[in-house]
């Protein structure tokens, strides 16, 4: 069956247009209800969100989905994705929901569901609530619609549970740290974590209104946390997306550290104290070849998965790792949650840091990257990568790059790009092989 609604991470678009409408928002929630409706408890959702203003109109059109099938509603307000995962799974309710699009600028929305045990939905389950969603919804009689409610503690709850994840005997005092929230949902929590565990804090993107989600700051807009890391003398830059389950990490000097380097430095700290598991790290092929070889280095593995942070959760799961995650900032740390956790990683990051007798540009170079670029080919229609030309281009490439390098190319899931990537050891032949595999698909397109 043919997916219209679910995308790789949920439902996501323009509001109102397409399928990120009101409307279409009801009715998820009356095709998620229908499908958790199990058993004869009287059956529950947590809903958070973000800090977007379309997130009130979804906010609503989602509990009027989930109340008209007989399903409770519990509503925390702006929370970060993981934490929505966790109060799920701990208010032992059937499914949560989170109204986010990420990293997306503020037009944009999304709807990501839970199930019961705070994991993503599998792609079996979605289908099967894409297909609920084209039938008629089956309302419920009238003295069985559900109820909904707000709690005011949910903030609370997550912020006690992301300082378990930092050994009761460490402290940040000492820490100057920058923290950039992207006016997104962990503008409260995030900082206030840090802060509570001992560290001076510099906030910034922490004054939401609306519609500057994601602009000039956060994880993927970073000129101004590492303008403002330099300037204030801190230790270290603290940068999440807008949904907070992506971080990435400023040294002291401004520089970037991408999620490659965050989990060689978790896997590594794990390893050291015997609680890595599954004998390795799990990444996506974007992951960089100076990781995979740092880790060989030191008698581990990394499994590499398709693009996409449930795809390496999947593989998580299925191999017992607990350490997982994309170079986008993506961190998932099984041992702490179910899903990517900026916060948590972050604080994984700070409690290494006062362990490091040094500053943090020495402690998070762990690996020497392999000379690495990614470009995006738009095109306007077909397959491009079906073209004859394309495909002996692309396989001179592989033959050229085996065992000097690696080579990715894949369609984007969300528009019409594809995206070439090629890394090596000669920066220049890297160049050269993405330059001919680029104008080949050019043509083609």
């Amino acid at each position: 069956m043919a997916r219209k609604f679910f995308g790789t991470d949920g439902i996501r678009g323009r509001t109102n247009e397409g399928v990120m409408t009101a409307a279409t928002a009801m009715r998820v929630g009356q095709a998620a209800g229908t499908y958790f409706l199990r058993g004869g408890h009287r059956h529950r959702v947590v809903i958070g969100k973000d800090t977007r203003l379309s997130g009130y109109m979804m906010e609503s059109a989602l509990v009027a989905g989930f109340t008209s099938v007989g399903m409770d509603v519990i509503m925390t307000g702006p929370l970060p994705t993981p934490a929505i995962a966790m109060l799920t799974r701990e208010m032992r309710a059937d499914l949560g929901v989170m109204i986010s699009a990420s990293h997306n600028p503020f037009e944009d929305n999304g709807i990501k569901l839970f199930g019961p045990d705070g994991f993503k939905l599998s792609d079996e389950a979605e289908l099967e609530i894409e297909g609920l969603l084209e039938q008629d919804p089956q309302l419920v009689e009238p003295e069985r619609i559900g109820r909904a409610r707000r709690i005011e503690d949910a903030r609370g709850r997550y912020l006690h549970a992301v300082k378990q994840s930092v050994a009761s005997d460490i402290r940040f005092d000492g820490l100057k740290v920058v923290v950039d929230c992207a006016h997104g949902a962990a503008y409260q929590v995030a900082p206030s974590a840090i802060w509570e565990l001992g560290a001076e804090v510099i906030t910034m993107g922490v004054e939401p209104n609306g519609t500057n989600i994601n602009r000039e700051v956060g994880s993927t807009s970073l000129d101004a946390i590492k303008a403002r890391v330099v300037a204030e003398g801190a230790d270290i830059g603290i940068a999440l997306d807008g949904d907070a389950d992506r971080l990435i990490v400023i040294d002291e000097q401004g520089e970037t550290v991408d999620g490659d380097q965050i989990m060689a430095l978790i896997a590594s700290r794990l390893q050291e104290q015997g609680s890595l598991s599954g004998g390795g790290v799990v990444a996506t092929v974007m992951s960089n070849l100076g990781l995979e070889r740092h880790l060989a280095g030191i008698g581990l593995t990394l499994e590499r998965t398709k693009v996409g942070d449930r795809y390496v959760l999947e593989r998580m799961k299925e191999g017992g790792f607990n350490v997982g995650g994309e170079q986008s900032g993506h961190m998932i740390l099984l041992d702490h949650g179910t899903t990517g956790d900026g916060t948590v990683a972050a604080l994984r990051v700070l409690a290494s840091l006062v362990r490091f007798d040094g500053p943090a540009s020495e402690m998070l170079h762990v690996f020497d990257r392999v000379p690495q670029l990614l470009r995006n080919v738009r095109y306007a229609g077909g397959a491009p990568l079906d073209n004859a030309g394309v495909k002996q281009v692309i396989a001179e490439a592989e033959a050229e790059l085996e065992g000097k390098g690696r080579l990715v190319i894949r369609p984007s899931g969300t528009e019409p790009v594809i995206r070439v990537m090629a890394e090596g050891d000669d920066a220049a032949q890297v160049e050269a092989v993405v330059d001919r595999i680029c104008a080949a698909v050019s043509e083609a397109a």
